[in-house]
């Protein structure tokens, strides 16, 4: 059993270091170098770990042990830079680093307190100074809670996240508040779940810590499936004692004994990570009986799911953790009466749980001061697509689309144009561009036909063509459905079979019609939210975007030019040098002309737009409309 006595001890001996991380200067600078090395799954991909060795083992060689400290860290954000590597006291922040780069770092900077500026993530060196992090146009208009430790602690040393303020918040509840005050703390904080509905969180914990029975649960959800979302996953990664602590908490709230992290087994790195924070905290007596010397007991167990979308609607990962094949139950009785072996159980998403503890150190005015009026706090973002810095942000609810695309994205990439971006993921819908100055909340969006979802946030340009991006997002829910009502099973497959009939030329009169007719009887009709929200980003497009279906259908023309069965490839006469070339390379010969005599011609009636005689013309003669 730990006391705070011990728990202080630990923070006290390594918060010293955490602070300086934090605050990105030389303040408190203890005679050692930090060099964090990101070890998440994206930096992991691009071979952060040779890296991490490669510091080591350098480190070692030289002599330099006694004078630097290597700290393996999760996700910093900017994943379009990865392998990240900053360097403290200075903050310097090393982008997209090899193993061979580390030598002159070591070299340069820790030998001789020279700054590689070569390799320096752009925006952290203007005019021959270092600029740090917190003032980058990346970082800025970002505000950190639930991702406050990523970037910044060993993920697999519970000692640091315990010199971050680690089971403080959990030490404050057991001793000194009742079950009544948490759950009010949490309720006048204002939290709404962040796996995409967006309820209001201390009235779930209420509804469950009122409910009758003798056996509670609490779990976790995190089993992102949506397509580009990696939030909860990078969360896992970096600061898993931060979802623990939380966990134990909402269990204590609302008096179980027993909790499950349901997480895919697609994250390895997470699923890790996670398993060592638990045999870490039980260790320590952080989970366990009688933690903290008081009588509460709690015990977590991580479930693997299968990677099925449907499992992240709570009734139907309840129905997995048991043991079950994954899919939804009808709703009333909710989770909060009748959950988890019928017993009264709470489900919050891996993002929720990461707030938990700052509320409670902090406050509930505190967090009640960030966001906009129904929406508090700030929303952690995947940010992809066409834009220059994509990766992971967390910003204050209320910030418009533009600051997140052309302040803390950089900008569309190669300086094109904004046309829509997507968030919610298969369930949401597209923010046009001429709602971009949108404030971006629960609120504004739906009233928009958007969602705020997980937190997928994908940026498209002019190139992107938006029935085709529906398309694609009704493979994912028509394949992901898990069959138990037939508006989702038989409804999905025929607003897919239509689309795809449109974007393949074969769109008629009524077809724009008939798409949002069953759009809206899947909606009203369908068991769960997957049924219910899969047609979102058709009605959401249909909307905004009326004018590009009714190409496709009226003129069998993809005004963006990405669907391949409706272009047309022609070659510009006075342009063609009647080389040949391109005749050479189609493989349906559909191509014809005289070498050196006559401009060469494409059959329409032939041609299956492959697209080889554009990569063969050197003189640009062929065009594609």
């Amino acid at each position: 059993m730990i006391t705070i006595e011990k728990l202080n001890e630990i923070k006290n001996q390594f918060s010293k270091n955490i602070t300086q991380r934090r605050i990105h200067q030389e303040a408190g600078y203890n005679g050692k170098y930090q060099v964090l090395v990101c070890a998440s799954t994206g930096c992991i991909s691009n071979r952060s770990m040779l890296v991490l060795e490669r510091f080591n083992a350098k480190i070692k060689e030289q002599n330099l042990t006694d004078k630097v400290d290597v700290v393996q860290t999760g996700c910093h954000g900017l994943c379009e830079m990865g392998p990240v590597v900053i360097v403290y006291p200075q903050g310097a922040f090393y982008a997209k680093v090899t193993p061979e780069d580390v030598d002159l770092i070591v070299e340069e900077h820790l030998k001789n307190n020279r700054i590689v500026t070569n390799k320096l993530f752009w925006e952290s060196f203007q005019e021959g100074k270092l600029v740090p992090l917190h003032q980058t146009g990346f970082y800025k208009k970002q505000k950190r809670i639930a991702l406050r430790n990523s970037g910044l602690i060993n993920p697999e040393r519970i000692e640091e996240y315990i010199g971050a303020e680690g089971y403080q918040a959990l030490h404050k509840v057991l001793t000194s508040m009742s079950r009544d005050e948490v759950v009010n703390t949490i309720k006048e904080a204002g939290l709404r779940g962040r796996g995409g509905g967006g309820f209001p969180t201390g009235l779930k914990w209420e509804l469950a810590k009122q409910a009758t029975g003798n056996k509670k649960y609490d779990c976790c959800n995190g089993d992102e499936g949506d397509p580009g979302a990696f939030m909860d996953r990078s969360i896992l990664e970096a600061d898993p004692h931060s979802i623990i602590e939380a966990m134990a908490i909402a269990a204590y709230a609302i008096g179980a004994d027993e909790g499950y992290i349901y997480v895919r087994a697609e994250y390895p790195v997470a699923v890790k990570r996670l398993e060592i924070a638990i045999k870490q905290a039980n260790e320590l007596g952080l989970l366990g009986e009688k933690i903290f010397g008081t009588d509460f007991n709690f015990k977590l167990t991580i479930r693997l799911g299968s990677g099925a979308f449907v499992c992240g609607e709570e009734t139907a990962l309840m129905t997995s953790v048991e043991g079950n094949r994954g899919e939804p139950r009808p709703r009333p009785p909710y989770p909060a009466n009748e959950g988890l072996y019928k017993c009264p159980t709470i489900l919050n998403n891996v993002e929720t749980y990461a707030n938990i503890t700052s509320i409670i150190l902090n406050g509930a005015k505190w967090f009640n001061s960030i966001g906009t009026e129904k929406s508090k706090g700030t929303k952690v973002f995947a940010l992809g697509g066409k834009i220059r810095n994509t990766g992971l942000i967390e910003v204050p609810m209320g910030i418009t689309l533009r600051e997140i695309i052309y302040e803390i994205g950089g900008g569309i990439l190669n300086n094109g144009k904004f046309k829509a971006a997507q968030t919610g993921g298969p369930s949401g819908g597209c923010i046009p561009n001429e709602l971009i100055d949108t404030p971006i909340d629960y609120d504004n969006l739906i009233a928009i036909g958007s969602m705020m979802g997980s937190g997928g946030l994908i940026v498209m340009d002019e190139s992107s063509c938006m029935v085709d991006i529906c398309k694609f997002y009704m493979e994912f829910c028509a394949d992901e459905s898990c069959g138990k009502c037939v508006p989702c099973r038989i409804g999905n497959k025929r607003l897919l079979e239509k689309l795809t009939d449109i974007v393949e030329g074969r769109g008629k009169k009524g077809d724009i019609e008939e798409l949002q007719t069953l759009s809206q009887h899947i909606k009203s009709s369908s068991l769960c939210g997957l049924g219910q929200t899969a047609p979102n980003p058709i009605l959401s497009t249909l909307h905004f975007f009326r004018a590009e279906y009714d190409a496709h259908v009226l003129e069998h023309r993809c005004p963006a030019g990405v669907c391949s069965k409706l272009l047309q490839y022609t070659i510009i006469p006075e342009q063609c040098k009647k080389c040949s070339a391109c005749a050479r390379v189609c493989p349906v010969k559909a191509i014809s002309g005289t070498p050196g005599q006559t401009p060469y011609v494409i059959d329409q009636s032939k041609c299956i737009k492959c697209g080889a005689c554009i990569g063969a013309c050197k003189f640009n003669a062929i065009i594609k409309k």
